[in-house]
């Protein structure tokens, strides 16, 4: 049983945590990318990295990739901003995985207490007979209690998992169709800068 409980305080504190951090204010804040948008529509690509800068967000760490390096060239900006995605990406499923780990483990748990109990009814019946049925009731008891506790943690990890792993999913796109935006008007910038 002690694992079994360790697994459900392991899962319920990385659930919080990343409940805690998959907030979308802290990931892609509405206000700050239409403020950066608009600043390079304008062309003040130096004020939109000093915005990036000073935001902690997980899209302002994208889009700084991508305007730091506007002077390179717009190939290096999207190569840019495609690298510093994929590590966004990263720590916002980190730890998700292991939920997933949690849920597996906790009815093995289970079941190895299961076989524990059943080991302590046979061990009782060897000794005892089966004349006397107290001894058999507490493995038994064992048994169905360690399955139970197994299972009673397993699956609410495995919805934990999921909704965690669909949110971030969902930041994720955000972030990309985000940052794809930006490398649209970056283009058009470019474009005009050309032509006049």
């Amino acid at each position: 049983m002690y694992p079994i409980i360790f697994c459900s305080v392991v899962a319920l504190a990385i659930f919080l945590e990343r409940l805690w951090f998959l907030r979308r204010k802290n990931i892609i804040p509405e206000d700050f990318v239409q403020k950066v948008e608009g600043l390079v529509r304008k062309g003040k690509i130096g004020d939109a990295t000093f915005l990036c800068q000073s935001d902690a967000s997980s899209i302002a760490k994208i889009f700084l990739a991508g305007l730091k390096n506007t002077r390179k060239g717009l190939w290096l900006v999207k190569e840019a901003i495609e690298e510093r995605g994929s590590r966004e990406a990263t720590i916002l499923e980190k730890n998700v995985g292991l939920l997933a780990t949690l849920a597996n483990l906790a009815p093995l748990l289970g079941l190895l207490g299961t076989v524990s109990g059943m080991i302590k009814t046979f061990n009782a019946i060897s000794v005892q007979g089966i004349g006397n049925p107290a001894p058999l009731a507490g493995g038994i008891a064992e048994a169905l209690l360690t399955t139970a506790a197994g299972l009673c943690v397993a699956i609410p990890t495995l919805v934990c998992h999921r909704y965690l792993r669909d949110r971030a999913g969902k930041l994720i796109f955000e972030m990309e169709e985000n940052s794809i935006k930006l490398i649209q008007i970056m283009e058009e910038q470019n474009q005009e800068l050309t032509l006049s």
